[in-house]
Parts: C-alpha cells; sequence; structure tokens
C-alpha cells in the first residue's frame, strides 16, 4: 500500500523527491516534498494534503531554500517541524504556521538560477528540546541551546565554504556532536569527518586514514556508542572505536555514492540510500567478526519451499533463495566456499575474491551439478523450473577459507 500512495504523491507534486520526515505517533502523517522548501503534509489514510512551505512576511526578503531543503521533526514532540531556508524556521502545529527562530545563518545569498546561502542540515540532541545545530551550505556550523533565542558560530578547523553535509547531535552524550563535510564544489576530495566532546569548542579531525572522497553522512548506531558509519562518494565506512579506525564496508556493495544511513535497531540492519535512488541492507550483526582473525557470522536458517526457480506467471520470476554469508578477513585476496552435507560431502563450491575488511556474499542455495552425485538416487532433489537445484531439507556445513584462515558454520533449511 506504502508504494501505491507514494507513486501517486510523486505525480500529484511533481518534481524530485527529497527529505521526509513521519510522526512516529501515527505513520500515515508523512512531510515530503520537492526541490526549495516545496514542502506538503500528507494523510495516507485519508488523502489530505497541505503545503506547509514558509513565507517571508511582507517588507523582508524572500527566504532561500536549498535543492534539498532539510526538515526535521522534534523527537521531543512531534507537532514540532523545523525546516531550513537561510533562516531556521520552527512550526508548532505540524507547519501550518511557523516562525523563524534565528537570522540569518549563511553568510549571504549570492545570484544565480540555484539558490546559495542556504541551510543543509538540522540535528536536536535527544536529550534537551530546543539545543539545536545547523549546517550551512557555505561552511557555517551555527549552534542554539534555547530554541533559537541565541545563536553561536562554532569555528572548526575545517577549511571556509566547504558544504557542510551533516551536522549531526550525539544520542549518547549530550556535549557531543559529529561534523562532515563535502568540498568537491572547490574540486576538494578530501575526507572532512570531525567530533567535538564539548559543543563545538574543540573538534578532533576522524577518518584520515580512509581513501580521501567527499563524505555525506555520519550516523551513529542507537545502541553501540563507539559504532560509527559514514558515506562518500564511493564508498561506505564503520568503525567500531568512536571513528578511530574505519572498516570498508564491501561485498554487494558497489562504489556508489553514498547520501543517508539510517540503522534499524529491532532488526539490527543497516539501510545505506545512494544518489542512484537505491536502497541497500546489510545486517550488524556481522560487525563483531571485526578484528585480527579470518571469522565467518552465523548463518539465519532457511525456509524451504518447492516454489524456488518456479517460472510464476507470465513474465514474472519466482522467488530464489537468498543466504547471506558474513565475514571478516583480515587480508584481502582469493577465498573459497564450499558447502558440504551431513555426510561431509561437497555439494557446491565456488571461488571469489574478498576485499580487506567486512564481506558480504549471497548464496543462492543451489547445489552442483558434481555435487548432486553426494545424494543417493533415491534422494537425489530434482531441478526447479529454472534448471537449477536447490538445497532440499537438512543440516549442511558452509566452509569459508583464505589466505588469513578459514571458518565454518552450519546452516539449516527446514
Amino acid at each position: 500500500m506504502a508504494s501505491i500512495w507514494s507513486v501517486s504523491w510523486e505525480s500529484i507534486m511533481g518534481g524530485d523527491g527529497m527529505q521526509i520526515q513521519i510522526d512516529n505517533r501515527n505513520s500515515n502523517i508523512v512531510y515530503t516534498g520537492f526541490q526549495f522548501g516545496n514542502y506538503f503534509r500528507l494523510n495516507r489514510e485519508n488523502g489530505d494534503r497541505t503545503y506547509i512551505q514558509p513565507k517571508h512576511k511582507l517588507g523582508e526578503s524572500p527566504y532561500r531554500f536549498n535543492w534539498q531543503t532539510p526538515i526535521l521533526l522534534s523527537s521531543h514532540n512531534q507537532d514540532i517541524l523545523y525546516l531550513g531556508g537561510n533562516k531556521l524556521m520552527r512550526s508548532l502545529d505540524q507547519g501550518d504556521t511557523w516562525t523563524a527562530i534565528s537570522p540569518d545563518l549563511t553568510k549571504g545569498g549570492k545570484p544565480g538560477n540555484v539558490a546559495y546561502g542556504t541551510i543543509t542540515t538540522i540535528s536536536e540532541s535527544k536529550f534537551e528540546f530546543g539545543l539545536i545545530y545547523a549546517g550551512t551550505d557555505d561552511g557555517l556550523v551555527q549552534l542554539t541551546k534555547n530554541g533559537g533565542s541565541t545563536w553561536e558560530q562554532l569555528d572548526g578547523p575545517w577549511p571556509e565554504d566547504l558544504w557542510v553535509s551533516r551536522v549531526t547531535a550525539s544520542s549518547h552524550k549530550k556535549s557531543r556532536v559529529y561534523v562532515t563535510l563535502n568540498g568537491y564544489r572547490w574540486d576538494d576530495f578530501q575526507s572532512y569527518v570531525y567530533k567535538s566532546e564539548d559543543y563545538g569548542k574543540t573538534w578532533e579531525r576522524l577518518a584520515t586514514s580512509i581513501p580521501g572522497s567527499p563524505v555525506n553522512v555520519i550516523t551513529e548506531h542507537p545502541m553501540k556508542e563507539d559504532y560509527l558509519f559514514i558515506g562518500t562518494d564511493n564508498a561506505t565506512y564503520a568503525s567500531l572505536d568512536q571513528g578511530n579506525t574505519w572498516t570498508l564496508l564491501s561485498g554487494g556493495m558497489p562504489p556508489v555514492a553514498v547520501h543517508d544511513i539510517k540503522i534499524q535497531p529491532q532488526t539490527n540492519d543497516l539501510l545505506i540510500g545512494t544518489h542512484g535512488r537505491s536502497i541497500y541492507l546489510a545486517n550488524l550483526n556481522a560487525l563483531d567478526l571485526v578484528g585480527t582473525e579470518f571469522k565467518m557470522a552465523s548463518i539465519e536458517d532457511l525456509r524451504f519451499s518447492r516454489r524456488y526457480g518456479s517460472r510464476g506467471f507470465l513474465w514474472s520470476n519466482g522467488p530464489t533463495p537468498k543466504i547471506q554469508i558474513s565475514y571478516f578477513n583480515p587480508t584481502a585476496g582469493k577465498v573459497n566456499l564450499e558447502v558440504k552435507n551431513e555426510a561431509g560431502k561437497t555439494i557446491y563450491e565456488t571461488a571469489f575474491t574478498s576485499d580487506q575488511g567486512l564481506n558480504f556474499y549471497t548464496y543462492d542455495g543451489s547445489i552442483s551439478k558434481a555435487g548432486l552425485k553426494a545424494f543417493k538416487k533415491g534422494d537425489r532433489p530434482v531441478p526447479a523450473q529454472n534448471g537449477v537445484t536447490y538445497l532440499p531439507k537438512g543440516t549442511y556445513t558452509v566452509h569459508l577459507s583464505g589466505n588469513s584462515g578459514d571458518s565454518k558454520e552450519t546452516l539449516v533449511v527446514k
């Protein structure tokens, strides 16, 4: 149902989809819109749509809105919505009325057909209502501790005029804040990631060890204080020690621009949004593997289905198994994957190249032609309609081996 609504609203509003906020009391209340601050409050239950872009007062200069105008629902009260122009706007009634709670937080506008001198990112502390950070497209990071009554410009050690891609108030420590900056508009392709433990008075630079690339997003793990994730213009990295060291997340994750990272705390899943409008998912339980030894994570049970590999109806294809194998490899190189049945006989084998660090490989649950000989004739599984033979119910051993070592885990098909 959600996908039907999203297509419907996009066709009505037009433009490119921008940021989205969802009321955590009622998931039918959604805030979304298109470029230059054209935002709406949608009620997916009854179809209501309310245009909520703030308007300047008579005699004021028109507000400037970024192509991707930032919006934020307050975690302290879901009726309170923030929206960034060149000033920070706040609504206490779900966007029906607005008040500017800041002066111009930028260095001022510049002529051109795309607004410049705009707020690009907003973050409110979960510890205190009104403790708000804002970053701009011309390199400024601003802080208010009193809901906008007064503002302080935070002077960091970063170069001037860079695009502030994220300012993120920590959910683990009230005085901690992170800032990332993107310099590609100035032909600066370094990775700028900073952390402050004292509300931005002093800063520590992080991620200096990763290959240089503009950084678009930083995200904390909501449950594990030391876990951080950053997305750059060509990769995703994880740190398990508050940003001192970083591991490339690879294996099924192509070298694409990452613009957003979210974590689903109930399932501990990492969701990565890319510039190409794709979403990648990885379970973060595998992060516990990171260390100095070759190691594989436990493998989730697979539910057997006779529909695997079916032709489906007309043009559609039937389902196929997707078994995620997560492992840590301290050195890059060739890795061999071997699947054995309960009798210890090999029924599938392949080799592939592994990156250094945390890797993810998807096994399709198939049995090789040579592996079929490991089954007795009366118990031998038959190929599906697509010609592939899949694992029958049973218990199997998955064996990974490489230059750095080897690891075994059990796979149960039930």
